[in-house]
């Protein structure tokens, strides 16, 4: 079946069974390989997108749940120009990822979180992102959407030196 959207503000169309999660789809159809499978069973949050900029895991999501509906991805965050979102350069300031792995779901959680209260708390912060992190990289996370609203500088990377050390 045909099931048409849009995807980064981009008119789409795809061929795929209502019942094909839009992770796949994303990946597999419109190479948007940025939103990564993790678990399969939105636990993860390795997989998150904004769909009509709400936060969505898309692994458990069918794509005809997304017809006629407004998609971001990770690709979809840096301005036409190139320029990376503000959370995507507090991100590299901060030195979020280790493995890397879950960062495009982190970050689109960070986004929508950010978009949701604009300037949260460190309380808000842990209670919103819940998305896994093998890596354990939470406090440079916290410290990046600090930043990233202006509510923390973030230094330099020896600040994180000790972190998670016993």
């Amino acid at each position: 079946m045909a099931i048409s959207f849009t995807v980064n503000d981009t008119p789409v169309s795809v061929e795929a069974e209502g019942d094909t999660p839009l992770l796949w789809v994303l990946r597999e159809d419109l190479a948007l390989t940025g939103t990564k499978f993790g678990c399969g069973v939105a636990a993860c949050g390795a997989c998150s997108v904004h769909v009509d900029g709400k936060l969505v895991r898309s692994c458990s999501l069918p794509v005809s749940d997304v017809a006629g509906r407004a998609i971001t991805t990770i690709e979809g965050l840096k301005s036409a120009d190139g320029t990376l979102h503000a959370v995507q350069q507090a991100w590299i300031a901060a030195q979020v990822p280790q493995c890397g792995y879950c960062q495009s779901g982190q970050i689109m959680a960070a986004t929508a979180l950010i978009k949701a209260v604009g300037r949260p708390n460190e309380a808000q912060i842990d209670a919103a992102m819940t998305n896994l992190c093998r890596c354990g990289t939470y406090p440079r996370i916290r410290k990046a959407i600090l930043a990233a609203t202006g509510q923390a500088v973030y230094a330099a990377a020896s600040a994180t030196m000790g972190e998670g050390a016993a």
